[in-house]
């Protein structure tokens, strides 16, 4: 019987996040950062630094301190890496700690939910960008709790 305790399905979306954002991130190139090149502030950087803060803040609810920090983007490469580094980083406390005080409901509609919505901004992003990514059925995916880092399962059924 698959578990299904808070923990454990709080540890499968990020997993289904790294999974879903990690498709997105796949073969942009290091320009996509400034995109769109337009004076708008919202750029892909942005947005990806924003995501990696919404898990910084996940980790700090989950340890008790619950800080916020807006966060210049990095070099492209180096804005991806610190993404897995900070889901990486939420993963593990919450394998080896638990959820503590925080519930799980709130960590769910709050930064989690946030950085979904992020991802299809920078999927959308993408498409405009002219930079093609195949959709995926998602539900037939291979996703699993645990597995948070870029090395993710081949798709299995792309269209």
């Amino acid at each position: 019987m698959p578990d299904t305790t808070p923990q454990s399905l709080i540890r499968h979306t990020l997993a289904t996040l790294s999974y879903r954002l990690g498709k997105v991130l796949r073969g942009t190139p290091d320009t996509f950062r400034d995109y769109p090149n337009n004076g708008d502030e919202r750029t892909a950087g942005r947005v990806l630094a924003h995501i990696g803060d919404l898990m910084d803040w996940a980790l700090s609810m989950l340890e008790g301190r619950t800080a916020w920090h807006d966060s210049e983007p990095l070099e492209w490469p180096r804005e991806i890496e610190r993404f897995y580094q900070a889901i990486a980083a939420l993963d593990a406390r919450i394998a080896s700690g638990g959820l503590g005080q925080s519930a799980p409901e709130r960590l769910f509609q709050g930064p989690l939910a946030d950085a979904f919505t992020h991802t299809g901004q920078l999927a959308m992003m993408r498409r405009l960008a002219g930079i093609s990514m195949k959709g995926e059925n998602y539900y037939l995916a291979e996703i699993s709790t645990g597995t948070v880092g870029p090395a993710q399962a081949a798709p299995r059924r792309e269209f």
